[in-house]
């Protein structure tokens, strides 16, 4: 993860944004890869690896330092006041970071075209948005290898590889 770069579906996205066809990109991904690719307005539902936080203190710093330490010595980086320190991802069974969660429903309830792009729609609370989006009259496009649960629902439906698809639709609507 720490040298990971955006894919074509990353830089898709994030061009699609900077024309102003996408307001927000909503993910469940922890990489900052829609970041590197220059997406500006993402809510990170499952949180994010740029920084850790001391689950004493509340301390925070930056994460890339403490995983060079754990990949030297193995051993939870610990803050100053003794607490260790956890990055800023959602764990299984962890509350979502509420302000970003009524972030992404706000966005879901206004937007009127929701894309999902490589999700399987698993995951709740993030497979409830695009539920709520058509409750409030979007329309969808699904784009996954996989059906989802949402596909009856969806205005257009595309099995297919997000990394091959979303650089194709950015293609289009640009040219």
């Amino acid at each position: 993860m720490l040298y990971a770069q955006p894919n074509p579906a990353h830089l898709a996205l994030a061009y699609l944004e900077q024309q102003g066809f996408i307001k927000a990109i909503i993910t469940q991904n922890i990489d900052g890869l829609h970041q590197k690719a220059g997406a500006r307005h993402v809510l990170e539902v499952h949180g994010h690896m740029r920084q850790a936080t001391c689950i004493r203190c509340y301390k925070q710093v930056p994460a890339n330092s403490l995983v060079a330490r754990f990949l030297v010595t193995g051993q939870a980086p610990h803050c100053d006041c003794g607490g260790v320190f956890k990055p800023d991802a959602i764990l299984f069974g962890e509350q979502l970071p509420i302000r970003v969660l009524n972030a992404a429903i706000a966005e879901a309830r206004r937007c009127d075209l929701l894309l999902v792009a490589g999700s399987s729609l698993g995951v709740v609370p993030a497979a409830e948005l695009p539920f709520v989006a058509s409750d409030h009259g979007a329309r969808a496009i699904i784009v996954n290898l996989e059906p989802t649960e949402f596909d009856p629902r969806a205005d257009l439906v595309i099995h297919g590889d997000v990394a091959e698809v979303l650089p194709r639709i950015a293609e289009r609507l640009s040219g």
